[in-house]
């Protein structure tokens, strides 16, 4: 120690000069000398380290490990630090422990052997290290996507990316680091929220958008997307922090409940949705307002009971109770509606029992049936008509007398058993007169209405056979909404359904319109609908599919039904043939054979494809002009 003493003017003027703490140990591991920096950093005061032994400024733990350390390192003289790669804790006078690093330099002087230990305070170091640990554990947990992005380097490349970015996106990170993150947008930059994020980064400023991104295997996704700038202290932006939430789910949603949205607004039936209990009216679709001439503001003011002055409150009341306790999912009747100016029409209303929120409503779906109460008078005059119509035809086209022969079988059939029908359920109404029989009055209403129906389309059939007979057709190309052409026809087709029976709506037709014959194309649809409903079993399912193209509509209606026998294919568009598999189910065979007449003269193109008791997919091509 004498001799370190000696040179000791030559270490203070040499130690003090640094920011590191120095301490000198000789090979007893006595502190031979320490500079200022040091003594400060233990707790002691200048010189006080001097002569005492080097545990006293280890922590007791670690002091045996500490010696044997030391002792190894005297032996092998070489610089190193201590305990590379892992934590030191110094002990101070008044026992507080530090985390410190200690780098070990051995010397000789006068022959013998020191050691000089550099000393470094890294308490500071080691707290801002465990908060950026804590921080980028808390980026990896984050669900949503994170990414920061260095604003100063050219193209502003991404140079963190969170585990939620990798999952939400399907790109591995080496994948993403140093990319734009345009990539997700795969050459669809002709977005608004994308030119408003570029335009906010080039301002400099933050912004919040959705935009349509695609995943590493190219399915898209909807991506709102937050971006915010970070400043240096000189106020320059250096980097940029987004934050990415996946919400395709609730996009698709919102597109879902607009779609429902659409089609209870352009329903030209009547739509009311009303309180289960005040019975106040909630909504009401244009059909409505259009037909009782009231606006929205005054049917929200208004009850059901406003417009069906055949019922009292307590009447109206006791016939939707077995609604509202369960007893019952929906039900029909028909009553009498009263518009605002004060006249009135015969309906048909369709309730059922709905939620909205925690509130019980019903929807209530009106038909005007005006038109249906003097339909027997005219169906008997048609009938009177169409038959002398045919007799008079037998007699000027003797040639074609086998084929009239068949047709006129087709059409006593097709109406004798119908009319049969109505005829059986009329008699059977008028039985049920008790108030418990009501749901039998119901069951046989429902019959000859189906009746009806069918005879209807039987009619039209035939007067649009004769039309095409006699060159007198005249086809109207006009532009109309296709959503709302499919929605008339499906509903029209919804009640022939049979039990577990459904219509699968197309997708892509919202909003569309399109110039064609909207008659003849109603009457395409009606009647293709119409028969895949009939020549399915229940519980199947028909497929009706649109693809728009251009210049042209394609038309896709695919059933699960008996399908056409492999022999009778090519005869399925003759005139009153029918395949032997259906002739014991009505049917004229003439709904075919004048849709594909139709469908020609308009320039189309009418196809199938069939397999016996798998099912049947009929094609129909139209081309698609400009309204005039």
């Amino acid at each position: 120690m004498r001799v370190f003493e000696k040179n000791s003017n030559i270490f203070k003027l040499l130690s003090e000069a640094v920011s590191e703490g120095i301490i000198v140990i000789n090979e007893e591991q006595l502190i031979v000398a320490a500079n200022t920096r040091a003594s400060a950093m233990f707790g002691y005061e200048n010189e006080a380290l001097v002569g005492e032994p080097l545990e006293v400024l280890i922590p007791q733990t670690y002091s045996k490990a500490h010696q044997t350390h030391v002792s190894g390192f005297y032996r092998k003289h070489e610089q190193r630090r201590m305990a590379e790669g892992r934590t030191l804790f110094g002990l101070r006078k008044n026992k507080d422990q530090f985390p410190l690093e200690v780098g070990l330099n051995p010397f000789v002087l006068y022959g013998n052997t020191y050691v000089l230990a550099l000393v470094i305070d890294v308490t500071e170091r080691k707290k801002i290290e465990e908060s950026q640990k804590m921080k980028t554990a808390a980026l990896e947990a984050a669900l949503n996507g994170i990414t920061i992005t260095d604003a100063l380097q050219e193209d502003n490349p991404i140079i963190y990316a969170n585990t939620a970015f990798e999952k939400i996106t399907g790109y591995a990170k080496e994948e993403i680091l140093g990319r734009n993150c345009r990539f997700l947008q795969a050459g669809d930059h002709d977005q608004e929220a994308v030119k408003k994020m570029y335009g906010a980064i080039k301002e400099g400023k933050g912004c919040h958008v959705q935009l349509r991104n695609y995943k590493k295997d190219g399915t898209l996704f909807w991506n709102e997307v937050s971006i915010n700038p970070i400043a240096d202290e000189s106020e320059r932006i250096t980097h940029y922090v987004g934050i990415q939430n996946d919400i395709t789910e609730r996009k698709m949603a919102e597109q879902e409940i607009g779609h429902l949205a659409r089609i209870f607004d352009e329903s030209l039936n009547e739509i009311y949705v009303f309180d289960a209990h005040t019975l106040q009216f909630i909504n009401a679709n244009y059909g409505a307002q259009k037909n009782t001439g009231y606006v929205m503001a005054e049917c929200k003011k208004m009850t059901p009971l406003d417009l069906k002055p055949e019922f009292s409150e307590d009447k109206f009341r006791k016939l939707i109770s077995p609604l509202l306790d369960g007893s019952m999912e929906k039900m029909d009747f028909e009553t009498v509606h009263r518009r605002k100016d004060g006249t009135t029409y015969p309906v048909e209303v369709h309730l059922q029992i709905s939620s909205l929120g925690d509130k019980q409503v019903i929807v209530a779906i009106i038909l005007d049936i005006s038109d249906r109460k003097d339909y027997t008078q005219k169906l008997e005059k048609t009938v009177e008509r169409r038959t002398e119509q045919l007799k008079k035809a037998l007699e000027t086209e003797k040639e074609l007398n086998d084929l009239k022969t068949k047709f006129l079988s087709l059409v006593s059939h097709e109406f004798k058993t119908p009319l049969s029908g109505i005829l059986t359920s009329t008699i059977l109404v008028g039985k049920y007169t008790e108030k418990d029989q009501q749901e039998k009055r119901e069951k046989h209403l429902k019959t000859i209405t189906g009746m009806v129906h069918h005879l209807t389309q039987i009619l039209d059939d035939f007067l649009s056979m004769e039309q095409l007979e006699k060159g007198k057709e005249v086809y109207h190309h006009s532009e109309f909404s296709l959503s709302k052409l499919v929605n008339e026809v499906i509903y029209n087709a919804n009640m022939l359904l049979k039990n577990g029976q459904r219509i699968n709506y197309p997708q892509n037709i919202d909003d569309v319109s399109i110039c064609q014959d909207e008659k003849i194309m109603a009457l395409v649809l009606t009647n293709l609908l119409t028969n895949a409903v009939k020549y399915s079993q229940e519980d199947t399912e028909i497929d009706l599919k649109v693809d728009l193209m251009a210049d042209k509509i394609i038309i896709h209606v695919k059933d699960q039904g008996i399908g056409i026998p492999e022999k009778d294919q090519k005869h399925i568009f003759d005139r009153y043939f029918r395949a032997e598999n259906v002739l014991t189910t009505q049917g004229t065979g003439i709904g075919l054979n004048m849709i594909k007449a139709h469908v020609e003269n308009l320039g189309g193109s009418i196809f199938f494809i069939s397999k016996q008791n798998k099912g049947s997919t009929f094609t129909v091509e139209l081309p698609l002009g400009k309204a005039p």
